[in-house]
């Protein structure tokens, strides 16, 4: 089972970093774009393929303290409710919905962001590791589905050490991974991030026991085929910040695709696997992966890298709070990302769905499933291209996203 690290060797530190030449890099793609016979000036987006939107934690996270109140807090995060409503028809362009799974004691793939749960009893504040709870405590937490049964109240810990009541606009109870199958319109597909404790070392066996429990679960008593069975039809992916919990999934099953989930350098840990990209693309390529979820800034403060990732035949998301700024997503569909994980769903939706409409490559057919867009992006090779127009306007932009 998983052990406590003697130290918190995975504790972020800010990462000594010189500073990019951003407009050097981006003069180094248009040069590369200039030589390229099949691009011109027009259509600025055309030719790339539709940029996949998904929903982080359904709706978009709770950032309780945040002085934007458009991402404290709407509806709860990580619920049917929140991926429901990240899927409804007010957001054609949502594809997919994120969210953290985590196992319960007792073997139960739960959806639940924090590593540790908190609430208050008789003016006391407790917290308890989430993976130290069976699942019938860990539902008892939070607004209850039987409107009978009170739950406890649920408080978060912030990043700075404070512990904030959780409140939101609109409840809605916690859930399991087979409820979300079972309750989230089939139309949405499903990114699941494999959530682990970065002050925990865990062993292969504690991992592939976690990891099967999401492929292969017992919920209560009853076996159930969580992800293979539940499926049906449903776009999949799995991601993880966990280096070796990625290579195990992938080793575990090849139906879907697996993405590693880097800071890019933008904090620094203990594994170097997780400090850069150019780790994280050693890594893909050496186990098999299908593709890398960068911080945005990563991306932005070496654009090179997208061409890079593309040419060993990655795909490329990102995620991060600039992914809610409508011109850094459309920037990174010029630049060739594949999909953006976004808070401000609507917002980023209604501007995705204004974006040119992306030309097909010849003998390509107008359908296609949202999972067979992405694995075609996974295979598409090449070096991103620019019109003049649209260096001109990263050159001018993106500096001024990274400060």
């Amino acid at each position: 089972m998983a052990q406590p690290k003697a130290a918190r060797a995975a504790d972020v530190v800010a990462p000594a970093m010189p500073e990019p030449d951003i407009a050097a890099e981006l003069d180094a793609l248009a040069a590369r774009s200039s030589s390229s016979p099949t691009r011109g000036t027009a259509g600025a987006a055309e030719g790339r393929p539709p940029l996949v939107l998904v929903g982080h934690r359904g709706k978009g996270m709770n950032a309780l303290a945040s002085p934007d109140p458009r991402t404290r807090g709407d509806v709860r995060e990580n619920t049917l409710r929140s991926f429901n409503d990240a899927a409804a028809a007010g957001h054609p362009a949502v594809s997919y919905v994120e969210f953290d799974v985590q196992v319960t004691k007792d073997g139960c793939p739960v959806i639940f962001h924090d590593n540790f749960i908190y609430t208050e009893e008789n003016g006391e504040i407790s917290g308890k590791r989430v993976t130290d709870l069976d699942l019938h405590e860990f539902l008892s937490y939070g607004p209850q589905r039987n409107q009978d049964k009170a739950g406890k109240p649920l408080l978060r810990k912030l990043k700075d050490g404070r512990i904030l009541r959780w409140e939101v606009r609109s409840e809605d109870a916690l859930c399991t991974l087979r409820e979300a199958f079972e309750g989230v319109d089939r139309r949405v597909g499903f990114n699941v991030e494999l959530k682990f404790d970065d002050d925990l070392v865990y062993t292969e066996a504690a991992l592939t026991a976690v990891l099967q429990a999401v492929l292969k679960a017992q919920e209560l008593t009853a076996p159930l085929q969580v992800v293979f069975e539940h499926a049906d039809g449903r776009p999949i992916i799995f991601s993880s910040f966990q280096p070796d919990a990625a290579q195990l999934i992938r080793k575990l099953q090849d139906k879907y695709p697996v993405y590693f989930l880097t800071n890019g350098g933008t904090q620094i840990y203990a594994d170097p696997r997780r400090n850069s990209l150019e780790e994280a693309v050693r890594l893909c390529v050496a186990s098999g992966l299908q593709g890398i979820v960068s911080e945005v800034r990563a991306i932005l403060r070496r654009p090179s890298a997208v061409a890079e990732i593309k040419e060993a035949k990655l795909s490329l998301m990102t995620y991060g709070q600039l992914n809610n700024v409508p011109e850094v997503v459309y920037v990174q569909h010029l630049m060739g990302v594949d999909g953006v994980i976004v808070d401000l769903v609507r917002e980023i939706a209604e501007a995705v769905s204004a974006f040119p409409a992306a030309a097909r490559e010849p003998g390509s057919s107008e359908g296609g499933s949202r999972c067979e867009r992405m694995e075609a992006a996974a295979t598409a090779a090449g070096t991103p291209s620019f019109s003049p127009r649209e260096m001109s306007y990263l050159l001018r932009l993106i500096p001024e996203l990274v400060q």
